[in-house]
Order: structure tokens, then sequence, then C-alpha cells
């Protein structure tokens, strides 16, 4: 394939980073460095499908994340017609898939193929980002939250299925530029707001990115909600059980806001907050 391009190299070590954290087969779906799809299931190539169908329009000419060796299967799902990738990022590939990704589809010629380890070997290293006559260090956000000190703060508690979506949006959330609203249903991005300067906006945004889909689904906010419309919004939506920081002055209203929905709202004690 041709040259990889400075982005596109920032895009595949987004496409890594997305599922890293993930026990179960994950894929990613990353368009300017921002997962339009990300999804988890019993095998690899389904959690390809589910990622890609989270946001199918937005996914041509996307980088892709595996967590695992590539089989057959995976390969063929990603040479559907009508789908063009960029490249594709995996700690392997079988002979089979190989054959496949370098034969088989028409961009063939330009898709790159990436094999790299994907351990955490780089975890807690420190975030470097050059600004004007300096240089700014931060602690990455790559700590494996547990949900240890999570506080249910509404009068639902979330069901167990809706306790899985929640862990699973959050862990999503952290690789969605803030403002970050990110909507989830049975291990697979529905929709995503990323990067708008109001958290409304961005529940809006991930509300037209789900659709109907979003039905019985959840939230995750990389920060805390500051108003109780965002919460509208998800309700709105359909949406039944949400996981923020908390910490806000009007944290009361927003808890308020989802005892009114009927939605469930878990506290995290800890945000995100991607730039």
């Amino acid at each position: 394939g041709k040259e990889l391009s400075y982005n596109n190299l920032l895009d595949l070590d987004a496409a890594r980073a997305a599922v890293l954290d993930f026990r179960q087969p994950a894929a990613s779906v990353i368009k300017h460095n921002n997962p339009c799809g990300l999804a988890v299931a019993e095998s690899l190539a389904d959690a390809f499908h589910k990622a890609y169908e989270g946001d199918p329009v937005s996914a041509f000419g996307s980088i892709i994340g595996l967590n695992r060796v590539v089989d057959a299967a995976t390969a063929e799902a990603m040479c559907v017609p009508g789908r063009f990738l960029e490249a594709v990022i995996a700690p392997g590939y079988d002979a089979d898939a190989l054959e496949i990704l370098t034969t088989k589809p028409k961009w063939k010629a330009n898709v790159r193929l990436m094999q790299v380890e994907f351990t955490d070997a780089d975890r807690g290293a420190p975030d470097y980002r050059r600004v004007s006559g300096g240089l700014l260090v931060q602690d990455r956000d790559d700590l494996l939250q547990t949900d240890a000190g999570w506080q249910v703060v509404t009068q639902r508690a979330p069901s167990a299925s809706e306790l899985a979506d929640l862990k699973f949006a959050w862990a999503v959330c952290r690789h969605v530029k803030s403002n970050a609203i990110v909507f989830a249903k049975d291990g697979m991005l529905l929709g995503a707001g990323a990067g708008q300067m109001s958290r409304l906006d961005s529940s809006m945004i991930a509300a037209y990115k789900a659709g109907e889909r979003s039905q019985g689904g959840v939230v995750a906010s990389d920060a805390f909600f500051p108003f109780r419309d965002g919460i509208d919004a998800a309700a709105k939506a359909g949406i039944k059980a949400a996981i923020q920081p908390g910490g806000s002055k009007n944290d009361a209203e927003v808890i308020a806001a989802c005892d009114e929905h009927g939605i469930a709202m878990i506290f995290t004690g800890m945000r995100h907050f991607r730039h």
C-alpha cells in the first residue's frame, strides 16, 4: 500500500488504544482520531460487524483496530462490497486472512495492514503536548478503573445488562474527544457526540447518530453534566441508564431529572476529558 501519513499514524494509534483494554474480542472504527464505531462480541468477526454498523456512513475510509489475530471470517467481513478501509491494525493475521485482504477487495492495492504487539508496556507513561514556547506534560488517562468506587445516585439502580453496557460505554468514552457523549447498547457504540463546545450539543449528536436504536440504551459522559438538559435529551432518545463522573454544583438537579425520567445513574468520581 501507499506510505502512511501523519494522520494515518495518529488514527492507527487511536484504533489500537480503543480496543486494548477489552478482554472480549473488540473492534474499533476510527475517523479523525475519534471512534465512530466500537464493539465487543463473542467473535472478532461479529465485533467488527457491530462496530462498522455503528455508523457505516462515517466508517468509509476509516482505520480499523482489532484486539485479536485476524481470521478469515473477520477478513471476509471487512471485504464486503462498498466498504473502504484505509488501514487495519491488529496483533496478527492468519494465512487465510492475509490471502483475503491482499487479493479479494478492490482496494487491495491501497489498504495497509499493520501488525503490532497489543501490550500495555507504555501504560503510565506521560503525555506530551507542544505549545508555543514550551511543552506540556501530564499523566496519561490510561488507568483501568474498576467499579469499586462507583456510586448509584438515583432511586433506581441499573439492571445487570444496563451495568454491563455502562461499563462498556465508560471505557469507550475515554477515547472520544471532549465534550464527549456516548450512546451504547449490547456492547456496541450507537452514537458519539465528540469535540463539541456544549455537552448538550454532544448529547444531541449522539442521539441523532444512534437513531431509534438508542431505545433502552445507556449514555456515558466524560465529564459531569452541568445541567439537566443533557439528561433530558438522552431521555427523549429512550436512554435508560447513565454514567458520569459527578461533581457539578447542579448534581442534585441532574439526579432529579434522572429520577423524573426513570433513568438509573452512576457517578464514577473520575473524569476523562480528552483534548
